[in-house]
């Protein structure tokens, strides 16, 4: 026994193409091929958000089980499927203007990364321009280079979370392949722990996310 029970249902990240995540959703759950995935929820508005990053003349790929879209080799925006909503992801987002104040951190502990969040064609419709005018803004910002604030470095590996990806050779693989945002998260939940003990209990929680390329933030 590998010490992770749900390890066997893991679903690996659907990477195909963008037209297999729509139909077919994310992988990163046991609802991949399944009309329950969240990516169902939002069909509509994520065709329109990918429209809206083709025409803006962004390359498209599958990245992290999500649809991502580059300048250069450069990645400038994703498609963010969530149960609550969808979102259009700037890379860059914190340096974005953002005169309507629309952009959200994805979590506390973000830095860089902004969302815009839709939960409707409605929505989609009245924040269109706005939503044009980001992603114009981010193009400028990757073709001039230019860089987000410094992330500080407050948090370190906690010894927990590194014997647990010390053990587990497929573990470490997935942590390997987390975003460094996801990485982040997960080591500021096993870190915020005063005792030993406790942060042992969460790194074997967050192993679990780590197997499904998900950030500890992260709700299927």
């Amino acid at each position: 026994h590998d010490g992770h029970p749900r390890a066997a249902r893991t679903q690996a990240v659907n990477n195909t193409s963008v037209d297999s995540y729509l139909a077919e959703g994310c992988g990163r759950c046991d609802h991949f091929q399944k009309p329950t995935c969240k990516v169902h929820l939002w069909t509509p508005i994520l065709k329109a958000i990918r429209t809206m990053f083709l025409e803006a003349g962004l390359t498209e790929t599958m990245k992290w089980g999500s649809p991502c879209y580059t300048l250069g080799g450069k990645n400038v925006a994703m498609i963010v499927s969530q149960r609550a909503s969808c979102a259009l992801q700037f890379f860059k987002g914190a340096v974005l203007a953002d005169p309507a104040s629309l952009l959200e951190a994805p979590g506390p502990n973000s830095h860089h990364s902004r969302y815009l969040k839709m939960s409707s064609m409605a929505e989609f419709r009245a924040r269109k321009l706005a939503a044009t005018a980001l992603v114009q803004a981010a193009i400028k910002a990757e073709r001039e280079g230019l860089a987000t604030p410094a992330t500080p470095r407050t948090t370190t590996l906690p010894d927990e979370l590194i014997a647990a990806l010390g053990g587990d050779a497929k573990l470490h693989a997935a942590w390997a392949a987390l975003t460094p945002g996801r990485q982040r998260s997960h080591m500021l939940h096993v870190a915020g722990a005063a005792q030993s003990v406790t942060r042992q209990r969460r790194a074997a929680k967050c192993s679990e996310l780590i197997l499904l390329g998900r950030g500890f933030n992260e709700r299927v």
